[in-house]
């Protein structure tokens, strides 16, 4: 049959339209393609800055804080002296050279104020955001084989970009970036995804032998910078293999292939990454056995640790579906049993997902490569090689969590391709979108709220003991910062909660003890001491403190006895010998008080009340020209004290140099001249030297500060 004329023109027209439709939105999708290849990555950084604001108004905390920086001038420049302490040292049971590095950099540009150290954090976070978006947008075009069109590129940006600000702005975020102390988190982080995005960008670079090796030796470099500021990255090497199996699928295309001639290139790669880090677990354990950080055995069990173990795998997870009832300490429970609640549903949940993502790791090999990286970064914090008192800690999620995050950016991009190959419906997809936008304000909601958590001592331990009430480290924390600011009445009850928790927690005893002696209730104290003696009988403050008491108390010589004791468990413990001394001195001893104020300056050269103390002896004793010696030694230290300069003069005075005496007591009352004693003594020594009127004038001035004391109201 003949074919009418112009029969094909109607779907010639139909063809030519929809290439014309598709040829528009391709350029549509280009245009769009290039704003959003630099407007998503400034969106995370503006996004993650803003979320993570209000960080910038956070003091330093009572909390490792207080130690690190506040108590502790070496870091504070960049000088030799510093450096070579920075490379040297495990204080605070970590070696991290290269954060304090960054550290001292903050005191040569800020001093003390920590708005600047809380600048430093929030700018290495938002670098991290920035970073892990590149990795997740390399990781996603691996693993999803997208073609090169501009609108799913656009699809891809858009989806690592969610991804990026569900990792940065998630609520378990908040304490590497709000405490000052965790700089190390958000500083080795930096490296660490640094040496991911080479170690990828290298894997590209197959056949281009100087330009991998270039790439891998940068990822080794960034690896080692990583390794100096905290040890966490130690475990990059297996995070490395889990990549080449998937998506890189470098290993071949099953375990049964990982081993092959082929393949052997891949593992010889990683022996230099192998090497660096486990010197760093080695150096890591060190300075935790060191600092008596680590936990032993008879401390925490092999049971204990087999069920924290599962209970952490878990708990991360849960919490970064549910970022609700996050604290700053979830503290080690006194008993744990793999049979118990938490713990069983803990062990039943990581067995069935492990299964089941081995199950189906044929068709969603993505699944369980995500679980794996997550295991083995979470690894050396799940209690195995346990140190300190905490659980769990939000602070280990920061890098362990990442592959979560590429997930749901990867479910998304599914979603979108989904709807664009008209395979789902238009509003299912919309409905995913509106659920994304939803999710991330709601996490920058709580972000925003769990940042000002940190603001300061008392908002932190006051908050944690909401979500935990029976925590009775919290509880000491805040009676410790309570005391501190010298409400010991408050400081008392929460004192007596963490004892109550805990009867076992030696520091509670003594600082109780310390609290209540200090509100006068010596009887209540000195049970508390005993207690914590008895708990544990190698604690020298316990010793030291108990003996404090019993002088307060008139018992002098079993005080004594205490301090005696502290000193053959620790001979150089500078407080003891001080406080000996001065129970010697109140016993007439002098020249036993003598040695030890001297043993104390021996072992602190700048303890000054041993040093003033030191001069009273020895004027007690005679030797005027040393006590003076001492007395100018505190002046130079505190100027502004009247007692040393006083001091001084009574020993010219006593010496029959008076005149020497008198430029003393004049110095001191042109400072202090309410000074009743020195008034007296001056207008003396002035009568002495027949100089009447002025004598006289110090004596009415003298009676006038007694009467006007006299008549003053008593202080409540």
């Amino acid at each position: 049959m003949r074919r009418k004329r112009g029969f094909c023109a109607p779907m010639k027209s139909k063809v030519n339209n929809r290439m014309a439709a598709e040829e528009t939105v391709a350029n549509s999708a280009g245009a769009v393609l290039e704003s959003v290849s630099w407007l998503v990555p400034i969106t995370i950084a503006a996004v993650t800055l803003g979320v993570f604001f209000p960080v910038l108004q956070n003091s330093f905390l009572a909390w490792d804080d207080q130690a690190a920086f506040l108590e502790n001038p070496h870091y504070r420049g960049l000088g030799w002296a510093e450096l070579r302490w920075m490379f040297t040292t495990f204080y605070t049971g970590h070696y991290q050279p290269l954060s304090w590095m960054t550290l001292g950099l903050d005191y040569l540009l800020w001093g003390m104020d920590p708005f600047g150290y809380h600048l430093t954090n929030l700018f290495l976070h938002a670098a991290n955001a920035l970073i892990f978006y590149f990795f997740a947008l390399r990781l996603l075009a691996l693993a999803l084989f997208p073609s090169a069109t501009p609108q799913e590129a656009v699809a891809l940006r858009l989806a690592a970009g969610v991804a990026a600000l569900l990792f940065s702005i998630h609520p378990l975020r908040v304490e590497s970036v709000a405490w000052v102390t965790e700089r190390r988190d958000v500083l080795s982080a930096f490296f660490f995804l640094g040496a991911l995005l080479c170690y990828l960008q290298a894997a590209a670079m197959a056949q281009t032998r100087r330009r991998r090796l270039a790439w891998l030796s940068s990822a080794l470099g960034l690896y080692i910078l990583s390794l100096l500021a905290k040890a966490s990255g130690m475990t990059l090497p297996v995070v490395l293999v889990v990549l080449d199996i998937y998506p890189l699928k470098r290993l071949g295309g099953g375990p049964e292939k990982w081993f092959g001639r082929e393949v052997r290139t891949v593992w010889w790669e990683k022996l230099p990454f192998l090497g660096f880090g486990l010197a760093a677990a080695v150096i890591a354990g060190s300075a935790q056995y060191q600092t008596g950080a680590m936990l032993s055995l008879e401390q925490h069990g092999i049971i204990p640790r087999i069920g924290q173990a599962f209970f952490g795998l878990a708990f991360y997870l849960w919490k970064t579906v549910v970022p609700l009832n996050l604290s700053p300490l979830y503290e080690i429970p006194r008993t744990i049993q793999l049979w118990d609640g938490p713990f069983l549903l803990s062990e039943v949940v990581v067995i069935v997902i492990s299964a089941a993502l081995v199950l189906v790791s044929r068709w969603w090999p993505a699944g369980l490569a995500v679980w794996m990286g997550y295991a083995t970064i979470l690894a050396p914090t799940l209690g195995i090689a346990q140190t300190g008192p905490q659980f769990v800690a939000d602070r280990y999620s920061y890098l362990s969590c990442l592959g979560w995050a590429i997930l749901a950016g990867a479910g998304l991009y599914r979603c979108w391709r989904g709807w664009w190959n008209h395979r789902v419906e238009r509003w299912i997809f919309t409905a995913l979108v509106g659920l994304a936008a939803v999710v991330i304000a709601g996490l920058g909601f709580l972000t925003w709220r769990q940042t000002q958590v940190w603001r300061n001592t008392e908002s932190l331990w006051r908050y944690a003991l909401d979500v935990t009430p029976e925590s009775s480290i919290a509880h000491y924390n805040l009676a410790f910062h309570l005391k501190a600011q010298d409400k010991l009445n408050e400081a008392v009850e929460h004192y007596r909660h963490a004892v109550r928790i805990n009867p076992g927690y030696v520091e509670a005893h003594t600082n109780l003890a310390n609290a209540l002696s200090g509100r006068g209730q010596l009887d209540d104290a000195l049970g508390h001491y005993r207690e914590a003696l008895r708990l544990s009988p190698g604690s020298v403050e316990a010793y030291n403190n108990l003996g404090i008491a019993l002088v307060k108390k008139g018992n002098v010589e079993e005080a004594i006895e205490r301090y005696h004791a502290a000193l053959k468990i620790a001979p150089a413990h500078p407080k003891a010998h001080y406080n000996l001394g001065n129970a010697l001195a109140r016993q007439g001893k002098l020249d036993e008080a003598i040695e030890e104020y001297r043993q104390t300056l021996k072992i602190d050269s700048g303890d000054i009340m041993a040093r003033n103390n030191l001069g009273t002896a020895l004027a007690g004793r005679g030797d005027f020209d040393e006590a003076i010696k001492h007395f100018r030694e505190v002046l130079k230290v505190h100027p502004a004290d009247p007692g040393p300069r006083y001091n001084i003069g009574n020993m010219f005075a006593m010496q029959g140099k008076f005149d020497e005496a008198i430029e003393q007591y004049r110095q001191l009352l042109s400072k202090a001249p309410e000074f009743v004693q020195a008034h007296e003594n001056l207008a003396r020594l002035l009568l002495r030297q027949g100089k009447r009127v002025e004598a006289i004038k110090h004596m009415e001035e003298a009676l006038r500060l007694l009467r006007t004391a006299s008549a003053a109201p008593p202080k409540k």
